[in-house]
């Protein structure tokens, strides 16, 4: 019986007959290491997730991705550690912080000698792979096979896909690789379920499986051309933000969608040019915004639809209640708030990252978590459904039990984060935040800092670091700041 299966006849039987089912699913799965299939697409805001309930949920459709939220957990405070997409490979894979793993920027390259999870889950006996988006410049170790993207790679529209396989000569940068025809969403999927159905059976696997969507320049798959067609966009709150409330430091800063027009009303955007003729800058913001969301959509139905196509394949194999699913980013994605595109801000739309897991038997499903969790907590998390003990250079830790409503009593309330390069417009800066506030020092020149209070204001439009209403809370902050920054060794 499959997994829809399964659900359908739970629901027909009732309560009392998921209870049971979850419980024979329980004592077959004690003492087993499960198979972790993970996921990730590259620069995807869970506002752009419909099983997130944001603005945009009334006219999107995720539904493979909200399958995996239904069938298990919805974490709502998963945040980067430092929101740029090498940096956070890098973190997401030794379980360090950028200034440990010496990834800070996109220009470094992640040492092949440092331990990372999957050499640790191979060592365990665990069949391990990667395809798609690697993004980390030396060659991929820990893995039995790789199949990954040399550099940021091609959506395939275009120009040729070409991915770089394990056994030929590795090159470094953008070169090099075999040359693949079709869409790269597509083909990455195609490459994880060949590497799935030609695995040892008898073996558990750790696939990791990393998207190039949705990252710029959103090159949608032709035939979701006319998809969301005739769908306007809701807008957020703060695209119309004053910025006047902010510090000197981040007031002018970032990448904008009024200068994003200026790049889509080029003859090279490559889902076609946006005729802005006769607008004012309030209309190309607009105007630019829905064209946009309308591509960035567009991507992310290939990355809903390849989501699908693997959980089917745990279907029909018979794999779904023995393997662990994760669905993630590597990081937010502005999608118009603040008047952003891009991420690497602390700012919650850049900050957060989607992440669902499914693991029946012991998650329940539909189960929300409000625990702050971060990405390097997950290889030790992996490693605990591995049954192997946490590497003391970890500095994140498991959060198996948080997703079971089981959360330690000694759980972090605040993370810890820090925004490294300086580039794109957006000034260096780390910060702290916790269930309610948001303290941020811009460290840079000039320097600066801002407070949110992220209970009374959402959408941080308010910095509210200048209010004497504050002033215990602000002290509160740093005080958090400096024992966090001690704590992860970050004190230069």
């Amino acid at each position: 019986m499959n997994r829809r299966d399964f659900l359908k006849k739970c629901a027909m039987t009732g309560a009392g007959g998921l209870v049971l089912s979850n419980r024979a699913v329980s004592v077959r799965l004690a003492g087993r290491r499960p198979n972790i299939l993970y996921i990730m697409a590259d620069d995807h805001s869970a506002a752009a997730i419909k099983c997130y309930g944001g603005r945009l949920a009334p006219v999107i459709n995720t539904p493979a991705i909200d399958r995996i939220a239904a069938e298990g957990i919805r974490l709502n405070n998963c945040f980067c550690t430092n929101s740029i997409c090498t940096p956070s490979r890098a973190a997401i894979l030794t379980g360090q912080y950028s200034h440990i793993n010496g990834v800070k920027n996109l220009g470094q390259a992640l040492d092949r000698d440092r331990q990372n999870v999957a050499r640790l889950l191979q060592q365990a006996g665990y069949q391990t792979a990667i395809v798609g988006k690697w993004h980390l410049k030396t060659e991929p170790s820990g893995f039995d096979y790789y199949n990954v993207l040399p550099g940021q790679g091609n959506y395939g529209v275009r120009n040729i896909v070409r991915l770089k396989e394990k056994g030929k000569p590795w090159q470094d940068g953008n070169k090099g690789g075999e040359e693949y025809d079709g869409y790269a969403t597509d083909i990455i999927t195609d490459v994880c379920l060949r590497w799935l159905k030609g695995r040892d059976k008898d073996r558990p696997f750790f696939l990791m499986c990393h998207h190039k969507a949705p990252h710029g320049l959103w090159e949608y798959n032709p035939k979701y051309e006319h998809l969301y067609e005739n769908v306007e966009f809701p807008e957020p709150e703060s695209l119309w933000e004053d910025k006047g409330h902010r510090c000197e430091a981040s007031r002018q800063a970032g990448r904008t969608i009024l200068q994003l027009c200026g790049r889509m009303e080029s003859s090279t955007w490559p889902t076609g040019a946006l005729d802005t003729g006769g607008m004012d800058d309030t209309q190309k913001i607009k105007a630019a915004y829905q064209k946009y969301l309308h591509d960035y959509m567009r991507c992310i139905a290939s990355v809903d639809e390849s989501v699908g196509r693997l959980l089917d394949y745990l279907d029909k194999e018979n794999l779904t209640g023995d393997t662990v699913v994760v669905y993630t980013s590597d990081q937010g994605m502005f999608l118009g708030e603040h008047e952003y595109y891009d991420k690497r801000w602390m700012f919650e739309d850049s900050l957060r990252m989607p992440f669902l897991v499914r693991y029946p038997g012991e998650i329940g499903a539909g189960s929300v978590n409000d625990d702050i969790v971060t990405n390097v907590d997950f290889a030790p998390t992996f490693l605990n459904y591995a049954g192997r003990p946490v590497p003391s250079e970890m500095q994140g830790r498991s959060f198996r039990a948080n997703l079971t409503g089981k959360t330690p009593r000694d759980w972090p309330k605040s993370m810890y984060y820090r925004y490294w390069m300086g580039a794109s417009g957006v000034p260096v800066h780390y910060g702290v935040r916790t269930k309610r506030h948001k303290l941020v020092y811009y460290y840079g020149s000039p320097r600066g800092w801002e407070l949110y209070d992220l209970q009374n204001d959402p959408a941080e439009i308010n910095n509210v670091y200048e209010s004497p209403a504050y002033a215990t809370v602000i002290g509160q902050m740093k005080a958090e700041l400096a024992r966090l920054r001690e704590h992860f060794g970050d004190t230069e």
